[in-house]
């Protein structure tokens, strides 16, 4: 080992090894790692060009003679991977062999390390490695057979390349049972396939001198089979195959109506099923566009707000003209910001607290249920009977809230906070220490993690590169400022709003403090210069990798419940519920009452005043790509001039929104005390749509598949902002 070649730019080179041939076979190879040097480079010792070799139009006797320098060696593990890391910048070349047979990459297969990165090679070694079933035909010829019989005898044929020399083989057959000892043979064959006898065709052009063992063997009752064969050399290397197969009882044929229809395993009604509908309608009630209407219909007079379920308009005006008296910033020229504020204030208040007692179910609502989990239960009812009455209010309230109350028992319920100044002192006073009937009686059905997947998604980020600009602070280091014809003139509304906006800068949350309670409520953070070194007192550290973990079972158990001839279990969903749930409920303090509210409310006037049809005039959107929420163009022409992700902001919106959706039923829902998997099952059926929705956006946005799992079934539990900081690393080295 080279020891100048590391330690020095910290650079990562990944090994792959792989069978040219069958994709069942694992190697375990012993690699080796070169630097490729040039005679004439100009470097001083152990340095190297890092320009890839290229091939000069001289003779041979002319070209400069490239020098390999090992580095590094050590054996893959078992899924046929290395790494090598601390490694200098430079062209990297790498062999790899298994007991006498080896093969190294060629010229077109270097990689080119750069300092601090990571690149990967793969060598592709053609072993010969192969387990194959044969049997014997009426007419006396060996022929592959896979659809095997029980107590048929059947001849299982283990081969390799000869030039790997001779390797001790580990069988494992599994309910297989072998007869008497192998017979050896030695033949010409295709290294990527089979040998050319017995009628058998070549899948490659790799021949070689392939080494056989054949074994007489037979399964004594039908069934899958799964063999593991493994060959290992004196030097402590190994081919590994995994082979599955079937024996089937011998087929006999009846007459008569055999027909079989095959259904989806039926769905239990439970009274929960009420509580996904109140959660869903109520959070698409508080999207931007329900939003946006409302402010065309305060602000424009337009009349649009059909659309909106929950609240009627005549109650959104009135607490608009409510806080309207109680509302005022202490700067002049901001009547028009004031008006925004308060406007985004009262919907967000109607929307959120939701009257759980006179929820009003619609026969949309009851068609909704019917298609996603099969039921078409009396949701009127259910709600009732599921609503629970706790001691101090004659409201019903959530089985969950319940539970909290009754821990709190000795407190009693009051129903304000405390009384209106202009009214004091009132006619009977409360007691100043109580529990809030409306947090029991109407909770806000809001998450934070909303608020989150937004500024991952540079909405804050955009508007606040617009207010530098406005002040006329350079927006980047560059020469080129991508904003340099940004000129909002004061005849437009736009010029006074952002104004205000940046007028009232100091009453808005930071983004370190929004940071902390990202940590505080899911162990969540992000990265950048503005947010510094984290010293928080509290995470939920393990609410990503038990998040994570619920989002795999469930999309485990569509993939049961698809299938007609399998009942799904539940109880993998339920058991991640809980867990998820008691997780939540640990971080529901401090902050949690109102941060997530305020950060809505400030998040929804940014995409407002991004909305504004004054940024076309800034901003090069690209007016073809349908975005449903207009502010997202906006956002994403801004990312595409300042050099940021270039993720589609609509996959961070979904994320968003249906994190928030699945969050509220799991944080809302009676899961600690819930021993029954049909509700696991309903909660999954339900929630399908959003489930597989927000596992597409997170792929998409971060790049890991969290349908997947590794050998262990461990699911990837990564920080969001680690993996796109490393998505935009890789974007710009493109």
């Amino acid at each position: 080992m080279n020891t100048d070649t590391v330690g020095h730019d910290g650079a990562t080179l990944k090994v792959c090894v792989r069978d040219g041939g069958d994709a069942n076979v694992r190697i375990r190879a012993h690699v080796r790692i070169f630097l490729i040097e040039r005679p004439d480079a100009a470097h001083g010792p152990g340095q190297t060009d890092t320009q890839l070799p290229k091939r000069s139009g001289r003779p041979p006797s002319e070209q400069a003679v490239l020098t390999r320098i090992q580095v590094d060696e050590r054996n893959t593990e078992d899924d046929g991977c290395v790494e090598f890391h601390h490694l200098q910048s430079g062209v990297y070349s790498a062999c790899a062999s298994v007991n006498e047979y080896e093969v190294c990459s060629q010229d077109s297969e270097y990689v080119k390390l750069q300092r601090d990165g990571c690149e990967a090679l793969t060598l592709t070694m053609h072993t010969g490695f192969r387990v194959d079933t044969l049997v014997v035909n009426d007419q006396c010829e060996l022929l592959p057979c896979s659809n095997l019989q029980s107590g048929k005898s059947f001849i299982l044929r283990i081969s390799h390349r000869k030039s790997l020399g001779k390797l001790a083989l580990t069988i494992n057959p599994g309910s297989a049972q072998l007869q008497g000892e192998p017979r050896e043979l030695v033949t010409e064959g295709d290294a990527d396939g089979h040998d050319g006898g017995n009628g058998i065709a070549f899948s490659g052009g790799n021949r070689a001198t392939l080494r056989q063992l054949e074994y007489l063997a037979n399964y004594s009752k039908a069934g899958t089979n799964v063999m593991h064969i493994t060959g290992e050399s004196p030097d402590g290397t190994s081919l590994m195959y995994r082979m599955e197969n079937a024996a089937h009882e011998h087929v006999r044929r009846v007459g008569g109506d055999i027909s079989v229809t095959l259904r989806r395993t039926g769905a239990e009604p439970t009274k929960d099923l009420p509580l996904w509908l109140v959660i869903r309608n109520s959070t698409n009630a508080m999207c931007y566009n329900n939003y946006e209407r409302f402010m065309n219909h305060l602000l424009c007079g337009a009349a649009d707000l059909r659309r909106q379920p929950l609240v009627p308009a005549p109650e959104l005006v009135h607490n608009f003209h409510q806080l309207a008296k109680r509302r005022y910033l202490p700067y002049t020229d901001a009547d028009a910001y004031r008006v925004l504020k308060i406007a985004t204030e009262a919907f967000v208040m109607v929307n959120c607290g939701v009257l759980l007692e006179e929820f009003p179910f619609t026969e949309e609502d009851r068609e909704y249920m019917l298609r996603k989990v099969g039921l078409s239960p009396e949701l009127p009812r259910f709600w009732q009977e599921y609503l629970q009455q706790v001691n101090g209010t004659e409201d019903y309230v959530l089985p969950y809230l319940a539970l909290i109350r009754e821990k709190l028992k000795d407190v009693s319920i009051k129903t304000r906070l405390f009384d209106d100044p202009d009214q004091l002192p009132p006619r009977q006073y409360q007691d100043c220490t109580g529990i809030l009937r409306s947090k029991l009686a109407a909770p806000c059905m809001m998450e934070l993690i909303w608020s989150y997947w937004h500024e991952e998604g540079m909405l804050v980020q955009t508007l606040n590169a617009v207010t530098r600009r406005f002040q006329n602070v350079r927006v980047t280091s560059s020469r080129l400022d991508p904003l340099a014809n940004f000129e909002v003139d004061p005849l437009r509304p736009l010029n006074n709003l952002l104004w205000a906006f940046v007028q009232d800068e100091q009453h808005r949350l930071s983004v370190v403090r929004r940071n902390y309670e990202y940590n505080h409520e899911y162990g969540l953070r992000l990265e950048g210069r503005a947010i510094g070194e984290m010293q928080a007192a509290d995470a939920r550290s393990k609410f990503l990798e038990s998040f994570h973990n619920l989002l795999y079972r469930t999309i485990q158990f569509y993939r049961q419940d698809d299938n007609t001839t399998i009942v799904a279990d539940g109880f993998p969903v339920l058991n991640a519920l809980k867990e998820v749930h008691l997780i939540l409920a640990e971080g529901a303090h401090n902050q949690f009452g109102d941060l997530p509210s305020t950060s809505r409310i400030e998040m929804l006037m940014q995409q407002w005043l991004l909305a504004r049809p004054e940024f076309r005039e800034f901003l090069p959107t690209r007016v073809m790509v349908a975005y449903p929420e207009p502010w997202m163009d906006r956002v994403d022409a801004m990312k595409r001039m300042q050099g940021w992700s270039d993720t589609n902001v609509l996959n961070f919106r979904d994320l968003g929104v249906f994190g928030e959706q699945l969050l509220l039923s799991i944080r809302y829902g009676n899961w600690a005390g819930v021993h029954d998997a049909a509700q696991g099952a309903n909660w999954a059926r339900f929630w399908r749509p959003e489930v597989q929705g927000y596992v597409h956006a997170y792929r998409a946005v971060s790049g890991v598949d969290l349908s997947a799992a590794d050998n262990n079934a461990r699911v990837n539990a990564t920080l969001p902002s680690t993996l796109l900081r490393q998505r935009l690393a890789a974007q710009r080295m493109v």
